[in-house]
């Protein structure tokens, strides 16, 4: 039981430094190399969630240091955001952080009708720059033309 009580002491620091900041780095590295954003969006996610946690850490590490069991707390929880499985750190993104920060960098002009400023705010930042291009360039009836196409296309999917 020596050996195995030893590893299951120290488990936090033996399996945490993989989970937590090897792991996540080669698949940051994978996902800067990919072609889609999705990918970014979890491991982006991950490290602004893994750098809040350390933050706390780092404020609360007296009171931390009264609970044995806070490595493990953590251990956890950074494999939910971590593990493809789960993919976590994707899903608080998606139903917490994206409430807060969907409207940082403005909000959509005022020149636009509220139909278009629905369309628009449903939007990334990036997004939302690249289709305000699009009407500068090609006029307001090109993007209503580009979004009939799109419900088009969406409603012969569904069928």
């Amino acid at each position: 039981m020596g050996v195995l009580g030893a590893f299951a002491r120290h488990l936090d620091a033996i399996v945490g430094p993989g989970v937590m900041l090897l792991y996540p780095l080669y698949a940051s590295m994978r996902a800067i190399e990919s072609p889609t954003t999705l990918d970014d969006q979890q491991w982006l996610t991950y490290w602004v969630l893994y750098s809040f946690i350390t933050l706390f850490e780092l404020s609360c590490s007296t009171v931390l240091a009264w609970f044995p069991i806070w490595p493990y707390i953590k251990l956890v929880f950074c494999m939910w955001l971590v593990l493809p499985v789960f993919n976590g750190a994707a899903y608080i993104y998606a139903n917490i952080v994206r409430k807060y920060v969907k409207n940082i960098g403005g909000s959509v002009s005022s020149t636009y009708s509220e139909s278009h400023k629905k369309v628009l705010q449903m939007m990334s930042l990036d997004a939302r720059k690249s289709v305000e291009r699009y009407i500068d360039t090609h006029g307001l009836e090109a993007f209503d033309q580009v979004i009939k196409a799109a419900e088009i296309e969406a409603r012969k999917q569904q069928h």
